[in-house]
């Protein structure tokens, strides 16, 4: 009966979350499983990982085949770092303590490396919100500068029109009194 690390699909449609199981092989994706041993939600940013790493390394012992989705996950984590040193440590070519310092240099040097990718993101998307701000008032201010534009054409064309109509208005009084003399 060969053991598998996967993922069990929970969630509403188009929003994904996991549940990270130890499951037989032969049963299907979302169907029975022996433990559960965490979860994964895509849909956050940065995703959200939370794993019991004792337990998925006592199943890594005993046999258990991850996905590739849970090697990569438990590849983040530092899971399969640890269950390598914990490996050396068995074998002799490491001391107990020593594997415990370089996994804790490793956590220090991805804990940097994820504060840093995080402010990285902070700091690319205030730039993408003030350069869109920055275009958007440019565009503001051509239709300001094209709506003026328009104002003083037709205030432009009104006015000759304004002085032609009381041009025309003042020749038809003077006609309609001319016209009544003549008769």
């Amino acid at each position: 009966m060969p053991v598998k690390m996967r993922l069990q699909r929970r969630g509403k449609k188009g929003k994904p979350f996991y549940h990270i199981v130890i499951a037989d092989g032969r049963a299907p994706r979302d169907g029975k499983f022996i433990e559960k041993i965490g979860t994964y939600d895509p849909v956050s940013k940065p995703a959200t990982i939370d794993i019991c790493p004792d337990k998925a390394i006592q199943w890594l012992r005993n046999g258990a085949q991850p996905s590739d989705t849970v090697r990569a996950i438990l590849s983040y984590k530092g899971i399969l770092y640890k269950y390598h040193l914990l490996k050396g440590v068995d074998k002799g070519a490491l001391t107990s303590e020593q594997a415990e310092a370089k996994y804790t240099a490793w956590e220090e040097m991805k804990a940097a490396k994820i504060s840093s990718d995080i402010k990285a993101n902070v700091e690319k998307a205030s730039k993408a919100e003030k350069e869109r701000l920055a275009q958007e008032s440019k565009i503001n201010e051509a239709r300001a500068a094209a709506l003026a534009k328009k104002a003083q054409e037709a205030a432009a064309a009104a006015a000759p029109v304004a002085e032609t109509t009381a041009e025309t208005e003042a020749a038809s009084e003077a006609a309609a009194t001319e016209a009544p003399a003549n008769e």
